[in-house]
């Protein structure tokens, strides 16, 4: 999906004219969360979407993209509504650090037609062309290690797709699909593009779909085969292949005309000094299909692959695992330590060794380097399976209030599937022992673990209290009734201990 930054009026006219025009609150969602702005972004490139403005997240108080695709003919879109419906439910699912967020969607039905609005992550720094005609315009170079990072990044979001069951296509990799923040942060966009072609006919939606390959300057970017059969992940290794290219050149030459000739892209790859590189780059643009490697083979391609440092592997796992630790915890095990003493040494029996002291390590470069591997600049994926693997759920329901309902149709619900694998709980009561606080933690199969918190009163009642935290845990009936019991037995303990040691709790 293309979402470019609108160009803004300097002075303060400027700002006054977009405080009361552009920010200007058109529509809200069912639940109220997402308020739709007059503001419009560039959508020119996803089949089927009338409109796109920005919008804002009230919870999380961040800008969002608020996607429209209408319906003119309600008798069309009632006969593919399950399947529109099939096809949102599966983009919610998606759920990776170098992918753009498919947050919501919701269907609309009016007198005169039908629409399906989506709510999809802002990229306010710009994509990855624009980054690109910067850097060549200011008359630099690309730096290697910072393609090899965006190589990475960009072939551990198509992995992921690829090993999704069913697999995922992308299907309109270009430049302009790609987004870089100023972390260095890179996500693909427009992911929905092959399942918004095969499921809205040009028939059904408002206005005719408009398809990113019709589009010359980005003709280059489609493989020899796209749109002659059935896709399959051949074509986004093609298309990330003139990615890699143009990241690497900065752009690839037209020579005046409207779109990339095939002796521009050979003379681009063999402008490359680095061999590995041009290795790299035209295994992905073999024109059979069949003998394009995998994302995931591409990931242990000797010009990307190396052996992760023990600091990155160590970053993962204390990331992986921060729900076990408490908050700040860098920050404290820090201060705790003597800047003086050491922690690790290399001793070599011919010559001196090495001692590595807590003074070399700087904290705020390590919480740096701890948000960076958060946010997913550094992947593992070098050591992930390539086994195919489900798609994951995406992040359960927040409690949103359905009461506030300002247009007709309400939001869909999820079922919820999830299974607890295991459970925590920790009760600590106060000096005065008139209250006990409690905290549950829930590990589910899919990773994206859940923990509740409440102040318990001595007049509560154990049963009453493990049906209120249960409610709110979103869990399933059946782990409902084991983790309802757990918390009785847990908080009865825990008073009858109280008791004994002469506390009122």
């Amino acid at each position: 999906m293309t979402m470019s930054v609108p160009e803004r009026k300097s002075g303060s006219e400027g700002k006054e004219e977009e405080s009361e025009d552009e920010s200007e609150i058109l529509e809200e969602s069912p639940c109220g969360r997402w308020q739709k702005r007059k503001e419009q972004v560039s959508q020119g490139n996803v089949p089927g979407v009338e409109s796109a403005s920005l919008a804002m997240d009230t919870e999380e108080g961040v800008e969002v993209v608020w996607n429209e695709v209408l319906f003119s003919d309600k008798k069309v879109f009632k006969a593919q509504e399950e399947k529109i419906k099939e096809m949102f439910e599966n983009l919610m699912q998606v759920e990776h650090p170098n992918i753009v967020k498919f947050h919501k969607y919701w269907l609309d039905m009016k007198e005169s037609q039908a629409r399906v609005i989506f709510i999809t992550e802002y990229m306010s720094s710009g994509s990855l062309k624009q980054f690109l005609k910067k850097t060549k315009k200011n008359h630099k170079t690309m730096n290697v290690k910072a393609w090899k990072r965006w190589c990475t990044q960009i072939l551990s979001a198509l992995s992921y797709l690829h090993s999704c069951d069913p697999p995922i296509i992308h299907g309109n990799l270009t430049c302009d699909t790609i987004f870089i923040q100023h972390n260095g942060l890179i996500k693909i966009g427009s992911v929905w593009h092959r399942l918004f072609v095969n499921v809205f006919p040009d028939a059904s939606v408002h206005s005719k779909a408009r398809q990113h390959r019709d589009e010359q300057r980005n003709l280059h970017f489609f493989a020899p085969e796209y749109g002659a059969g059935e896709d399959d992940y051949a074509i986004d290794i093609f298309s990330f292949g003139i990615c890699a290219l143009e990241m690497a050149v900065l752009e690839i030459q037209a020579n005046g005309d409207t779109a990339v000739s095939k002796e521009a892209i050979v003379n681009a790859g063999q402008s490359l000094e680095d061999p590995l590189m041009r290795e790299f780059t035209q295994s992905c643009l073999r024109h059979e299909a069949k003998l394009r490697p995998t994302a995931h083979d591409l990931l242990f391609h000797r010009v990307l692959f190396e052996v992760h440092s023990l600091k990155l592997l160590a970053a993962h796992c204390l990331i992986n695992n921060q729900y076990l630790l408490p908050e700040n915890c860098v920050e404290e095990k820090t201060k705790s330590f003597d800047p003086s003493a050491v922690m690790a040494e290399i001793k070599h029996e011919d010559r001196q060794g090495v001692q590595l002291k807590y003074s070399h390590v700087s904290p705020l470069e390590l919480d740096k380097f701890l948000e960076d591997v958060k946010n997913g600049i550094y992947p593992l994926m070098n050591f992930a399976s390539s086994r195919p693997h489900p798609v994951p759920r995406a992040l359960s329901l927040s409690q949103e209030q359905v009461e506030t309902v300002k247009t007709p149709t309400p939001e869909p619900q999820e079922t919820e599937t999830r299974k607890v694998i295991q459970m925590h709980c920790n009760l600590e009561s106060n000096e005065e022992g008139t209250k006990t606080h409690l905290s549950l933690f829930l590990k589910m199969d899919d990773k994206l673990h859940r923990q509740l918190s409440c102040d318990i009163l001595p007049t509560d009642t154990s049963k009453d209290l493990a049906s209120e935290l249960v409610h709110y845990a979103f869990i399933t009936e059946e782990d409902s009734e084991k983790v309802a019991g757990f918390l009785e037995d847990a908080i009865c303990r825990h008073r009858v201990r109280a008791l004994a040691s002469g506390s009122t709790q």
